[in-house]
């Protein structure tokens, strides 16, 4: 495995350079199973000598315990390491297993507070507002964000499942660097108005699941085969004969992936990392793993380049694939769009 780094991207017009892929942190503390701390850690450094710059975490992740998780990396690596966090997913006091989204001022500002003083930085690099709450006008909330900027509370915006409409609503507040959501061979539906309007303004695009949650790596192939504490097995698509209907899908990427002597995993992240230049926008997919192998994998894809051909082969893989991405579509764009 070689050890050059990754490339670098501008994280949208107003945003900060970053490694072309980045790191999902969540499951280091939260919702896929038990989880070792020396190993996560590792896996943090690993990320860092490979050119992985981006981490990513939400105060939700953990109830703000993902954060603190990380708080002792960030503090050793400041200056080398972006710093993306959000707010939104409210937790109601009577039950802790709920979320409840929650786009007011007030709200925002008790978790903006919180997250710093969880992170324990002075100024969060990238602050997303994790998900929409439709009852808010997302221009009053993207002032709210904009002031924490004006605060030096944070640097730059993002918004996460959003629709089209809504960006274009938010940018014409104030800049935004980037737009998360889910993108992969298995959910492509953002290419519909999201990424042309993310094109079209200067804005990132943040990939999350782009292993469609490890499903398109060929490590599981039923929910069942997962810990009883693992998120997942709550996902449609990962059930029953959903599960089965999805798991067949696979093959032609594992037929790529052996023309390029790699792993299905690599495959499905180049096929993200190379929407970059198929759709004219950065796009910085954060995979999420919590170990370092899986990271020196995982950026190993950055240097793997699909020929047209290939691309053909996967491309129709999402229009069959069987289950919605949540079991509760309300709290992602395409339930809106």
């Amino acid at each position: 495995m070689t050890d050059s780094r990754i490339a670098t991207a501008r994280l949208g017009a107003t945003g900060p350079e970053v490694g072309v892929q980045g790191l999902g942190c969540m499951g280091m503390s939260f919702g896929y199973g038990p989880s070792d701390a020396n190993e996560s850690r590792a896996t943090l450094e690993r990320a860092l000598e490979l050119g992985v710059t981006l981490y990513d975490t939400a105060d939700a992740y953990g109830a703000g315990e993902n954060e603190e998780f990380l708080s002792a990396f960030f503090k050793a690596h400041r200056d080398e390491v972006v710093i993306a966090t959000k707010f939104a997913l409210a937790i109601p006091p009577d039950d802790p297993t709920r979320r409840v989204i929650r786009n007011d001022e007030p709200y925002i500002r008790q978790a903006v507070e919180a997250s710093l003083r969880r992170l324990d930085v002075d100024v969060i690099d990238l602050y997303y507002m994790h998900r929409r709450d439709v009852n808010i006008p997302i221009e009053e909330t993207v002032a709210v964000m904009a002031d924490l900027v004006r605060e030096g509370k944070v640097k730059h915006l993002g918004l996460s499942e959003v629709t089209g409409a809504e960006l274009r609503a938010a940018q014409s507040v104030h800049p935004i660097a980037a737009v998360q959501s889910e993108w992969s061979l298995f959910s492509r539906d953002i290419e519909a108005n999201v990424v042309p309007t993310a094109r079209e303004l200067g804005v990132a695009l943040v990939p999350y699941s782009p292993l469609g949650r490890g499903f398109l790596t060929g490590s599981f192939t039923n929910a069942e085969d997962l810990t009883t504490d693992d998120f997942r097995r709550q996902q449609p698509r990962f059930t029953g004969e959903n599960a089965t209907t999805n798991a067949a899908l696979l093959s032609p990427i594992r037929k790529v992936a052996e023309a390029h002597g790699s792993t299905p995993g690599q495959i499905a992240l180049a096929w993200v990392q190379q929407q970059a230049a198929l759709h004219g926008l950065p796009v910085i997919p954060i995979p999420g793993t919590r170990k370092p192998t899986r990271v020196e994998e995982n950026t190993g894809a950055t240097r793997i380049t699909l020929t047209e051909e290939q691309l053909t082969l996967l491309n129709p893989i999402a229009a069959q694939v069987a289950g919605d991405r949540y079991a509760d579509m309300r709290f992602a764009s395409a339930g809106r769009e």
